[in-house]
């Protein structure tokens, strides 16, 4: 049989009309969803593809990335845990000074200053802040921790420490206030401020007490765990906090401390549904830090945001950030709050995508939708999707109704480029005045133009 014999073949990439057309007249189709790369970005591209570095490399980071565990080995407070200084402030997202600060970001400091007793007041903390007096800002990145929204850790607060054991890595996070007017959406009343004192007077010795006696408590199990139970690890993690309390209640009882205190202490974790998030959020950092500095990966290492700027970092590129305005998130919005009230894109905690889960496992939290907008489908379909572009699925971190597929990990600067597909994060909105709190929550991307960014220093790392 000759070819003019055989049955027609015919493979359909990008647009579906010319498909749809030939099956209609009963065609077989094999349709590709094929996209043309990021403008501007063939050359780059084809140089990265080209390094023989990059197979093993991607590999050996993926492996890291997924062997990596987390446990809580201790709590303490930041002066201790971090070694900081009197006025000494860190924050989420890359690098920024006071000049170019967000709204909820002058407002997390403003307050972080008054906990302190660095300010006699409001006023007087932005003037001290302004002319940079006694003042010192870097990244929480930088110092391995990861702070949600604002993300300021100040000396006298108190951090979870986490651990990896298969790597030896430590990773660091502050407590979780809650929703509504805290710290972490730049909010700075009388109200906040006496809830972290008591944070760092009550609930942070009673939990070190708890978590000493109860020994190291696998973080990462918990985190699979909640997969299977309907939470996602960024904005969905009730089972995952009520399962971390439970690993605590007894050594809570036992510690000792006045019953009132104790009581206090449960009902405040129990009833905050976000509490887990803090630590979920240095568990993935411990396991894309295991993934950094493998020259000729391309596998993106952190995601975050602070309010003005959103930055990636990766593998192959070691401590460089990649920045590109944030976006501003769409979703869901509080009471009267609308779009015009929204703060661009803020937090660290755009870690937990990095690491394969939060708006990369929203298949795993059909309900998450009613949190940050959409129908199930399209959290269904958000899932699928970072298949495209991601190295790996993680088989710790399985999602039902996906047949326990493991979820999407490893975001790929090559595949991003060469699709234009951009990771999915799920997130909440912090109000753009500083002083204002969570005024919302929803959906957005990293701004596209980071990842050419970071392919350009790619290939121009690349040998030859």
């Amino acid at each position: 049989m000759s070819l003019l014999d055989a049955e027609p073949v015919v493979v359909n990439a990008g647009v579906p009309l010319f498909a749809d057309a030939l099956a209609d007249q009963a065609v077989p189709v094999t349709t590709v969803d094929w996209r043309p790369p990021m403008e501007g970005t063939e050359s780059a591209l084809a140089r990265v593809m080209a390094d023989p570095r990059r197979p093993e490399a991607n590999a050996l980071a993926v492996s890291r990335l997924l062997s990596a565990g987390a446990e809580l080995v201790d709590v303490r407070p930041a002066s201790e845990a971090l070694g900081m200084a009197e006025g000494t402030f860190l924050h989420a997202g890359p690098p920024i000074d006071w000049d170019r600060a967000s709204g909820p970001l002058r407002g997390a400091l403003i307050g972080a200053m008054l906990l302190e007793g660095l300010a006699a007041g409001p006023d007087d903390a932005q003037t001290r802040l302004g002319r940079g007096a006694g003042a010192t800002l870097d990244s929480c990145h930088h110092h391995r921790a990861v702070g949600p929204m604002a993300g300021v850790i100040s000396p006298s607060m108190w951090l979870f420490e986490l651990r990896d054991p298969e790597h030896g890595g430590t990773a660091y996070c502050s407590l979780n206030e809650g929703l509504g007017k805290v710290l972490r959406y730049g909010a700075y009343g009388p109200e906040v401020i006496e809830k972290l004192r008591w944070m760092s007077a009550v609930l942070g010795p009673l939990l070190q007490t708890a978590v000493r006696a109860t020994g190291p408590i696998d973080v990462k199990a918990i985190a699979a765990q909640m997969l299977q139970m309907g939470d996602e690890g960024h904005n969905r993690n009730r089972a995952g906090t009520l399962m971390f309390l439970r690993e605590l209640l007894p050594a809570l009882i036992d510690s000792g401390a006045p019953t009132s205190d104790v009581a206090e202490a449960v009902r405040f974790v129990g009833a905050n549904d976000h509490f887990f998030l803090n630590l979920g959020m240095p568990a993935c950092k411990l396991a894309t830090d295991a993934a950094r500095d493998v020259p000729g990966s391309t596998l993106v290492v952190a995601m975050a945001r602070n309010g003005t700027d959103f930055g990636i970092q990766v593998s192959g590129t070691g401590d460089q950030w990649f920045t590109g305005p944030a976006n501003t998130p769409e979703g869901l919005y509080l009471g009267s709050f609308g779009p015009d009230d929204a703060n661009p894109d803020i937090g660290d905690s755009a870690i937990t995508e990095t690491a394969g889960i939060g708006g990369f496992a929203m298949a795993a939290a059909p309900a998450i939708v009613r949190f940050v907008g959409g129908e199930v489908h399209d959290a269904i379909e958000a899932t699928q999707l970072m298949y495209e572009i991601t190295l790996a699925e993680n088989p710790a971190y399985q999602i039902p109704v996906l047949d326990f597929r493991g979820s999407p990990t490893g975001i790929d600067v090559t595949k991003v480029v060469r699709t234009g597909i951009l990771p999915h994060i799920n997130t909440g909105m912090a109000g753009k005045q500083a002083g204002v709190g969570q005024v919302g929550a929803g959906l957005v991307n990293p701004p596209a133009e980071i990842f050419p960014a970071a392919l350009e220093a790619l290939a121009a790392a690349a040998p030859g």
